[in-house]
């Protein structure tokens, strides 16, 4: 890490403190907070030691002791809020997902790249130890020609309709805040899908409950993907070879171990991925490698790829009906 950035909170939610927490104690500089009230920011910076607080994402993208700006806010509030903080000339690493939709995916892609700024989707779980693992596993070829992604994302959260799971207004629904786990993961693995399947079961306010979701390759191979958000699962994952498979255990997308098997079910390899934090630093030290290399796009998640996954959830949407306020 260059511990040259100075880093700027957007959103003081559950998910910030995670980031923020996770940051901290690898040694990345918080210089700043900022909240739609200055109480909320107040309180968020007393709590993590942050010098500044603002009472407005219009002044914590002012700030000029800021120079990169994690957006922590609902997702259909990532494009613009990470738009406002482009125009303020700081780089970004934005939730996932990274917008609500492709189009603006696009708008903020083509920004930023205007611009010469970074950004970058916070899925962690690409640069978690046991995914870098996972990828040299299968570039060597020890399962063989990758055929299968099996991939779960199942939770069991709060069933009131003005939570923000299930409310439309701000993109509820298990597939843009759950599913995206699963999907971008058969991302990493195989790449764009070229067919998609999808069926889903909606809540009583017309957002997917649960979702099954499948992408066909131009290969042959396939991926078997699963989402819901009103009953807790195993949130496991599985790539299956020609000569093997590789089995994650536990929740497969945070820092985690896996086995890799040979086709007679023998163990090949034991990888423990396990870090002392939750494991969002890693997605820092890629945003702070690729502004102190000078690019605004890396190999792991490029923002090209962060759109065009943008694109097969719209489709997922579009064939499961989900449809949200205003598009």
């Amino acid at each position: 890490m260059t511990e040259s950035l100075r880093w700027g909170i957007l959103g003081t939610g559950w998910i910030a403190e995670q980031f923020v927490s996770d940051i901290q104690a690898s040694g990345f500089t918080v210089a700043a907070v900022g909240s739609r009230s200055q109480d909320s920011a107040d309180a968020f910076a007393e709590k993590f030691g942050i010098p500044s607080a603002h009472a407005s994402y219009e002044a914590l993208v002012a700030d000029p002791g800021v120079d990169i700006v994690y957006v922590a806010t609902p997702h259909p509030m990532h494009a613009e809020n990470s738009t406002l903080a482009v125009n303020g000339g700081k780089h970004v690493l934005v939730e996932k997902p990274f917008t609500l939709n492709a189009g603006e995916a696009e708008k903020l892609v083509d920004l930023a790249a205007e611009n010469n700024i970074v950004v970058l989707e916070a899925m962690w779980t690409r640069w978690l130890p046991h995914m870098v693992r996972l990828r040299e596993v299968i570039a060597a070829g020890t399962i063989g020609e990758v055929r299968t992604v099996i991939a779960d994302h199942n939770q069991k959260l709060p069933s009131a309709p003005e939570h923000r799971i299930n409310n439309p207004e701000l993109g509820g629904g298990a597939l843009l805040d759950l599913g995206i786990y699963p999907v971008s993961f058969a991302w990493d693995v195989l790449g764009e899908p070229a067919t998609v399947h999808a069926i889903a079961t909606p809540t009583a306010t017309g957002v997917d409950r649960q979702t099954a979701i499948l992408f066909g390759y131009a290969g042959g191979q396939q991926a078997v993907l699963h989402t819901a958000l009103d009953t807790a699962g195993p949130n496991s994952a599985a790539v299956i070879g020609t000569a093997g498979w590789i089995q994650l255990h536990g929740t497969f997308y945070v820092p985690t171990s896996f086995t890799v098997y040979n086709s007679a079910g023998e163990v090949v390899e034991e990888f423990d991925g396990s870090v002392s934090e939750r494991g969002m630093q890693f997605q820092a030290w890629e945003a702070e490698r690729l502004v102190a290399a000078g690019v605004t796009a890396g190999e792991i998640l490029p923002p090209s790829q962060s759109v065009a996954i943008m694109r097969t959830l719209d489709e997922i949407r579009r064939q499961i009906g989900l449809a949200y306020p205003g598009e």
